[in-house]
């Protein structure tokens, strides 16, 4: 249990892992999370789940080193075992037959939006992924989509890949075509989850996001995801994932996500220092 069977680079500090763990496979929906912690004394932190191999038991993530954490878990090989795979945790994604569906994924947010895409078609709807990048380097697991939804959209920043743009430019680019849009699912960096919800705002198409970026302890006892949704407080980690993008108060999301830059910076510096020392030895 816990095996980490496959570990694979996709691009500079971004690392797709395949792990062993059945039961939670079994249970897992799309839209859920797990927590891991790689050894007994490491952080419990909470990951996206990229995908379902029910067959063989096998949970996908994929993780980019930020901090001291990731940064641990990108030590481990194939072969070892993580210390803990938690889950599956949080409020899967609602799915139904919506009709035309528009999934939005950039940088690590491309793999959660694969379990939604599958379930999605799975019930009969029209599914469309757009997926972004700032470079092409950055633009993730495109062929897992490929052979799924119906059309799949890619943008990079700097036009090396794709639609020169950010993910709101291929999806203004559905809508200025009078693409008929019944629900969107956006998931990635805040900035950009805030930029979807503007500019689905004035067609008052259903915009959902998850909120997994702003989670710490991923099971409501800490408390550092709150959020503000439709003036009511909720917890990101055992209210959601997922929440109505248009009543997301994304100033509140943006402050309380960098609460913990400082600390997060010197853990991170402390563990970067302690694997030089080792080195030198």
């Amino acid at each position: 249990m816990n095996e980490i069977v496959e570990k694979k680079l996709l691009c500079d500090m971004i690392t797709m892992y395949k792990i062993k763990a059945p039961e939670l496979v079994r249970k897992a929906r799309a839209g859920q999370f797990v927590i891991l912690r790689a050894l007994e004394h490491s952080e419990r932190i909470p990951m996206s789940i990229g995908h379902l191999d029910t067959d063989g038991g096998i949970l996908t993530i994929v993780i980019q080193e930020v901090g001291k954490s990731t940064s641990e878990l990108a030590t481990m090989k194939e072969g070892d075992t993580l210390c803990d795979v938690v889950g599956p945790l949080g409020i899967p994604t609602h799915i139904e037959k919506y009709g035309t569906c528009v999934l939005l994924g950039g940088g690590v947010g491309i793999p959660p939006i694969n379990p939604i895409a599958r379930a999605l078609k799975e019930v009969g709807n029209e599914v469309i992924t757009i997926i972004g990048g700032r470079t092409r380097e950055l633009v993730i697991m495109e062929n897992h989509f490929t052979d799924v939804v119906d059309q799949v959209i890619v943008t990079t920043d700097d036009g090396s890949y794709g639609i020169h743009g950010f993910v709101t430019t291929a999806l203004e680019q559905l809508l200025d075509d009078d693409k008929k849009i019944d629900f969107i699912m956006c998931v990635g960096p805040v900035p950009m989850m805030r930029n979807v919800c503007k500019t689905t705002a004035p067609y008052e198409i259903p915009t959902w996001v998850s909120l997994n970026p702003i989670m710490v302890d991923g099971t409501g006892m800490c408390g550092s995801c709150r959020v503000t949704v439709g003036g009511e407080t909720k917890f990101a980690c055992v209210d959601g994932p997922d929440f109505d993008g248009h009543q997301v108060d994304f100033d509140e999301l943006v402050t309380r996500q960098a609460m913990y830059k400082p600390q997060e910076k010197q853990s991170y510096d402390l563990f970067r220092e302690k694997c030089k020392v080792g080195l030198d030895k």
